[in-house]
């Protein structure tokens, strides 16, 4: 999968250079020749999955178009410590300015990559599919849910129109001791036929309930093993079920071996530690 388009980028490249160089660059100003070429590594210093490389690209791009950014494998690509994960080249100044903004959001992305591959890892052999959720960080959505794909998992949905999603705070509102099914008929009979309607719930009884009234999706928040293996036995396929709710690597294989179809994993995206990246100068390159 690819990455938006570089319109897209546009403004999240600007607002990060922005924070670190409306000032300039003093140190490189200072210090280094502004005639001074360099080359340099992007090494990875420990293993993973890289995601986000065309936007790299474009921020060694954006502070010096005669700069150049060779990638050496394809985002998805795993890396382990000492591989080089891109080469780049052109004024050392534009490259020392261009350096920490490129690899945060490398590392940023890279990091999201790598802990959906761990995720995906943990249940393989079952059926199940692990999906991320909306808990992103706020203007890189597109950007982390490619992440995600690239780490082997799949995107839920991107913004509050792709589909409808009806949580504990719609059934608030909504009321009643039958606030599942009618919230479920409400949003049927209001749908396009071109969207799932899902419906969360908290017991075997509400996914039934929810069944009943027409959901597609059933999603099983914060169940025990053995309530979500209940209702894997009790819906028999008729839906889909997604388990939800502070499932961790240490329990998501236990969750996955109930039956269900998907787990969403919050900490895909809002817990990911950044994959330590680091751009390394060759030492004698330049004028």
């Amino acid at each position: 999968m690819t990455l938006p388009l570089p319109a897209t980028w546009q403004p999240i490249v600007d607002l990060a250079l922005a924070e670190d160089l409306a000032a300039g660059d003093i140190t490189s100003r200072l210090t280094v020749a502004a005639d001074a070429l360099a080359a340099g590594r992007i090494v990875a210093k420990a293993p993973g999955v890289i995601s986000g490389l065309p936007i790299a690209a474009a921020v060694f791009g954006q502070v010096d178009p005669s700069s150049t950014f060779h990638p050496h494998l394809f985002d998805g690509g795993t890396v382990q410590p000492g591989d080089a994960v891109a080469t780049v080249s052109g004024s050392a100044r534009s490259l020392l300015a261009a350096e920490r903004v490129a690899l945060n959001l490398l590392q940023r992305l890279s990091g999201v990559a790598t802990l959906t591959a761990k995720y995906v890892a943990a249940v393989a052999g079952t059926r199940a599919r692990i999906v991320d959720t909306r808990k992103t960080t706020p203007g890189l959505r597109a950007f982390e849910k490619a992440a995600v794909r690239h780490g082997g998992g799949y995107n839920h949905r991107f913004g509050l129109g792709d589909g409808v999603l009806i949580k504990d705070n719609h059934l608030a509102a909504v009321g009643g001791p039958d606030r599942v099914s009618r919230a479920v008929r409400l949003a049927r009979q209001g749908a396009p036929h071109t969207l799932r309607v899902e419906v969360e719930v908290t017991t075997v009884d509400e996914a039934s309930e929810a069944l009943a009234a027409g959901a597609d999706v059933i999603l099983l928040d914060n169940m025990a093993a053995a309530e979500m293996s209940r209702a894997v036995a009790l819906i028999a396929g008729r839906a889909l079920l997604e388990a939800s709710g502070g499932i961790t690597l240490e329990t998501i294989r236990t969750v996955a071996e109930t039956g269900v179809d998907l787990i969403s994993v919050g900490a895909l995206t809002h817990s990911a530690p950044a994959l330590d990246l680091s751009l390394d100068f060759e030492l004698g390159t330049g004028s």
